[in-house]
């Protein structure tokens, strides 16, 4: 009896370092806070940088935002803001090539590279 005591405490040690970890894996998150007002603004207003001619537009609550926000390792303290997907900065619009016929919008992040912004409100064209 004392030799099987004995043995189980030394054979659990070896169970704890055997024990397979996943190591190296790291995932990363990143915590977006957002004060954007999610109504309509002209060019001019947009004081969070250069205004972003985005392909589309997606409430970060869809089912679409959500995936995409997922994918990106991105939690958001409140999904009741615009996206922007594929985006990128314009500097003044319609004129020539940064013209943007898709979705102009002023967004307060736009640090993920163009793929996504965050916090972004229609911008008013007046031509």
């Amino acid at each position: 009896m004392k030799f099987s005591k004995i043995s189980t405490l030394l054979v659990l040690p070896l169970l704890a370092v055997a024990t397979p970890t996943r190591r190296g894996e790291v995932k990363v998150t990143t915590t977006v806070t957002i004060t954007a007002t999610p109504t309509a603004t002209t060019a001019s207003q947009c004081n969070t940088g250069p205004i972003q001619c985005c392909n589309s537009t997606e409430q970060a609550s869809s089912e679409k935002g959500t995936s995409l926000l997922g994918l990106l390792g991105i939690v958001l303290e409140d999904l009741n803001v615009l996206l922007g997907i594929n985006c990128s900065p314009i500097s003044v619009i319609g004129v020539g090539g940064n013209s943007c016929t898709a979705a102009p919008v002023c967004c307060e992040n736009n640090n993920f590279n163009g793929l996504i912004s965050i916090g972004c409100v229609p911008i008013i064209i007046n031509l």
